[in-house]
């Protein structure tokens, strides 16, 4: 008999009034909470927390989120997430949707995914832009725990990135890791042994002027691309999760405009 497994749902839409981001509906089930802080902008914070602790093979979350017209919704994860180690053919799947209204943007920011060794993993994110929406995305992993010596030679991760406006392509990303992501990411025409790995994409009419000083703050081992008028698309390599955050989180207070969610800075 398999253990239990994790089940979770959040859904939340957000509305604009009296000059500020408020609720139209929210609703949240199993393991999967979405809290917000108290906040003196006009953006909507929520922060995601999942109460199993982590993902493991067979748990299954969502989340669907709904920034309406001339809003700003931030969504960003208490901490790290956790992707444990599965038993042979249990999949943990995470599956996120997001929709942005005209004139409305949406930042989101969930803090770095841990892959653990033996674990299971499928996420697909989902984002459909209206015209003149705006997004700020970033997705962070981290593959083991370099400082303990953890190994990464039994990874199964499946990721999946699409956004479109008004229906059509946007961008798409789209990666597969299976069995000895180690010696996959020692490769140095991959990852030239990087542990962790960043993509950032920050849609905006403010791409194009944004992009000289998010490449000034970019380390070596990363680039940053204008694709479009109006699409910045970036990539960061890092040896570890620390030297990660090092190049992110200047670039995030940057295109947040010094108002980063407060457990980033934890």
């Amino acid at each position: 008999m398999l253990p239990p497994r994790a089940r979770g749902e959040v859904s939340v839409a957000v509305t604009a009034r009296d000059g500020g981001t408020h609720l139209k509906t929210f609703r949240q089930a199993g393991s999967l909470k979405l809290l917000f802080p108290r906040s003196n902008t006009a953006r909507k914070h929520g922060v995601l927390v999942n109460t199993a602790g982590g993902i493991t093979g067979g748990d299954k979350f969502r989340v669907t989120a709904k920034a309406g017209e001339n809003t700003r919704l931030v969504l960003s994860t208490q901490a790290a997430e956790r992707a444990y180690r599965a038993i042979k053919g249990q999949t943990g799947q995470l599956t996120t949707e997001l929709h942005v209204a005209s004139g409305a943007r949406l930042d989101w920011l969930p803090q770095e995914t841990l892959l653990f060794n033996g674990s299971n993993l499928q996420r697909t994110l989902q984002i459909d832009l209206a015209d003149t929406a705006e997004l700020l995305l970033i997705e962070p992993l981290i593959f083991g725990r370099g400082a303990m010596g953890e190994a990464v030679d039994n990874i199964q991760f499946r990721d999946r990135i699409s956004v479109t406006r008004e229906g059509h392509p946007y961008f798409t990303d789209a990666m597969r890791f299976t069995s000895d992501v180690g010696a996959h990411l020692d490769n140095p025409h991959v990852a030239n042994g990087a542990r962790a790995i960043a993509l950032m994409v920050f849609a905006s009419p403010r791409a194009e002027a944004a992009l000289p000083q998010i490449r000034e703050m970019l380390p070596q081992s990363a680039g940053a691309s204008l694709i479009g008028d109006d699409l910045v698309v970036a990539r960061i390599l890092a040896e570890d999760g620390f030297y990660l955050r090092q190049s992110m989180i200047p670039i995030l207070n940057l295109l947040t405009e010094d108002d980063l969610p407060r457990p980033w800075m934890i």
